[in-house]
């Protein structure tokens, strides 16, 4: 499915998120806080456009994606970047390999949402970072019943107009409507062995970007879970 919307797949996004998928990654990169030289993993990276951020802010940035067709289409479009085909459930990589490791909009196409968690918080170093961001659970019910009716009703039509495969955006407004909530990512986090869990909410709850540490030693680890306000500290702990 995601090699045949490849090509036009970054436009895609761009005209059914109404231009705010440029808005999110900006958040995204603040989140991670990466120093040059740091290196991170790109998860479910696609056409590398989630991470040419990561490498223009000075970090050695490798684009992971499970679709050899995005990958090709990544490659033509960012040869500075490095591409590298992989299972989410079971990384090409080393143990203890990363700084940081991210996943934006492809946690939820993954077949075991905790495996896939855990086997990123195996290539990631001890007291590494860890920033998934999805799409998540309007917090105004108003606008959440707003928000699924355009899933369901103006989304397949807009994919229509501009995808070369538009059945492939039904599944994704019925993956998006069946995914848990902010606080039951965070606990689907914690459980993998992730510290320090917390989310903070862009567009009203459209999207959430979650964050977390691996600890320096399991055996000792504290975690909460936690809601930030804005951009300021979390405002409620667990």
């Amino acid at each position: 499915m995601f090699d045949q919307v490849a090509e036009r797949y970054d436009l895609t996004n761009d005209v059914i998120s109404l231009g705010q998928d440029r808005r999110w990654r900006r958040k995204l990169t603040t989140a991670l806080d990466l120093q040059p030289g740091e290196f991170v993993l790109d998860l479910a990276a696609g056409t590398g456009e989630s991470t040419l951020p990561f490498h223009r802010a000075g970090a050695t940035a490798v684009a992971c994606d499970f679709s050899l067709g995005m990958l090709q289409v990544g490659k033509r479009r960012h040869p500075e970047l490095t591409f590298v085909a992989g299972d989410g459930m079971n990384l090409p990589f080393a143990d203890d390999s990363f700084d940081a490791v991210t996943i934006s909009f492809g946690l939820r196409n993954i077949t075991d949402t905790s495996v896939a968690l855990s086997e990123m918080l195996r290539v990631t170093k001890p007291g590494g970072r860890l920033a998934v961001m999805e799409f998540s659970d309007p917090t105004y019910r108003p606008f959440n019943v707003i928000y699924n009716e355009y899933l369901m009703r103006a989304l397949p039509p807009v994919a229509r107009a501009v995808s070369s495969n538009p059945e492939a955006y039904v599944y994704l407004a019925e993956s998006i409507r069946a995914w848990p909530d902010q606080d039951a990512l965070a606990a689907l986090i914690d459980a993998a062995g992730w510290s320090q869990v917390e989310y903070r909410n862009l567009s009203g709850g459209i999207v959430a970007i979650h964050r977390a540490f691996k600890p320096h030693q399991s055996s000792s680890r504290i975690s909460h879970s936690a809601e930030l306000s804005g951009e300021g500290a979390p405002d409620r702990k667990g």
